[in-house]
């Protein structure tokens, strides 16, 4: 599995609103925000529910795993999605950092996976908490 997935209390903005705000909370900025949804309406004319790409970074993190392998920006940032599923409830997807250890075979970048992990995971319990 590349990931883990919970489900939160929507509305959809309000949700996403507090997965941004979970993830500030352990030093993550959004780098990058794609509306999925709305990308799929104008390139194909294609109705969706609400879908985002969060590309999440911590900077210190994302520092010290590009010191010990400039490469692995192809692995970075972390992404979240969050989506709108059936009735009032979203779902956010969390992918699992060590993911990147497996494709660099990398002990330094493993350290800054795990932390990034760890990080990611105080984020989800935040955020069932909050449930």
């Amino acid at each position: 599995m590349y990931g883990h997935h919970i489900e939160i209390a929507g509305p959809f903005d309000r949700a996403l609103e507090r997965v941004q705000a979970a993830l500030k909370a352990e030093g993550f900025g959004v780098l990058s925000d794609i509306d999925i949804q709305q990308a799929m309406k104008e390139k194909l004319g294609k109705d969706m529910p609400a879908y985002r790409i969060l590309g999440a970074c911590n900077p210190p993190l994302a520092h010290q795993a590009l010191q010990a392998d400039p490469e692995i920006g192809l692995l970075l940032p972390c992404n979240v999605t969050v989506r709108q599923a059936d009735g009032d409830r979203v779902v956010v997807g969390f992918l699992d950092p060590t993911i990147m250890v497996q494709l660099t075979n990398n002990a330094a970048v493993g350290a800054v996976a795990n932390d990034a992990g760890v990080r990611l995971l105080r984020v989800r319990r935040a955020l069932e908490e909050g449930t």
